[in-house]
């Protein structure tokens, strides 16, 4: 692969890290405990309780995200990065661009 492909692969995922950052942050705010003294229904807690669970999920899925994308900003320089790790054929830059994490091509990741 190209060492310009690579430098715009890396200012591309450095964005989506800073970006994942901020939406952890986000979501560690929104999955605080439910205090039972909050002066709201029983309903709203229902709902209160429901959303902190969905935000959990989204928190886990994106710290995952997070920690594959600082790995391969490691392993940009590794000879083998754009090569899909099952076929060996080259990866589209276009999947890439938007799952710099997948190290499957599209056709072995759909199988």
């Amino acid at each position: 692969m190209i060492q310009d492909k690579k430098d715009h692969i890396e200012n591309q995922i450095k964005e989506k890290i800073e970006k994942l950052e901020v939406e952890i942050v986000t979501l560690k705010d929104l999955t605080q405990p439910i205090s039972p003294d909050s002066a709201i229904g029983r309903v709203s807690r229902m709902d209160a309780i429901n959303n902190k669970s969905v935000n959990e999920a989204a928190l886990r899925k994106k710290q995952v995200q997070l920690i594959a994308l600082k790995e391969t900003v490691k392993n940009l320089d590794d000879p083998n990065f754009g090569k899909c790790i099952k076929c060996g054929t080259e990866i589209p830059i276009g999947r890439i661009m938007i799952m710099p994490e997948s190290k499957k091509c599209v056709r072995c990741a759909s199988r």
